[in-house]
């Protein structure tokens, strides 16, 4: 089964375009990188595909359901981190976990495994206001994986970690079937959306460093 079908996909705010005629097909096990200048549709594209977004032409099917008509079939087999952390800041890490484990049906102990393994056991009970932008991005890719998704949808996973919090955080989110965006041009995939004012300026496999160098300049 394919994983991601998209056919003429296009979202707009307004008169403003955001993403128009996005043609691709995501096999499962397969990475998708998506690459694009700020306000290229990146994030646009990524809320569709997690149903928290409708297109306004186009189809969208993800492990064959029609979104987001049929968006309550995938939301559980998803693992969506996007730039907000989507963590309650009063609660501790353990507590926000604890929240999202309830919601998928997630043993508890699956909790104090991912806390160990990105890091963040010796502050797992403080409030999560009290932490760094790092922090926030280790616990938030901890919620995203808790339930051991089908497919990942990553919005620069690795933002704001140092070297040694980023080797941490990798094993959780590499394999499988992802779709990440990235503005490293030498992130490597299996297939390589390029965006570039909401509109398609290459999707194929073995793309080049230059071809996405060149979406920046």
């Amino acid at each position: 089964m394919r994983a991601i079908e998209l056919t003429d996909l296009g979202r707009a705010y307004g008169e403003r375009v955001a993403l128009t005629g996005v043609t691709l097909e995501v096999e499962e096990g397969e990475t998708l990188a998506v690459f694009g200048a700020n306000g290229a549709g990146k994030t646009t594209l990524l809320r569709i595909l997690a149903a928290l977004l409708r297109p306004h032409h186009g189809d969208a099917k993800v492990f064959g359901h029609a979104l987001p008509r049929e968006g309550w079939a995938v939301r559980g087999k998803i693992g969506f981190l996007g730039h907000d952390p989507l963590l309650y800041r009063d609660l501790t890490a353990r507590e926000n976990l604890q929240f999202h484990a309830r919601l998928h049906q997630v043993p508890f102990a699956r909790i104090d495994e991912l806390l160990e393994a990105v890091g963040m056991h010796a502050r797992a009970d403080d409030p999560v206001h009290t932490y760094s932008r790092g922090m926030l991005q280790r616990t938030a890719v901890a919620r995203a994986v808790l339930h051991a998704p089908q497919l990942l949808l990553l919005d620069e996973p690795l933002a704001g970690l140092d070297p040694g919090a980023a080797a941490l955080v990798e094993p959780l989110i590499s394999g499988g079937t992802r779709v990440v965006i990235s503005h490293d041009p030498t992130f490597r995939a299996d297939l390589t959306l390029g965006l570039r004012g909401g509109k398609v300026a290459f999707c194929e496999r073995g793309v080049s460093v230059d071809d996405v160098r060149a979406l920046y300049a």
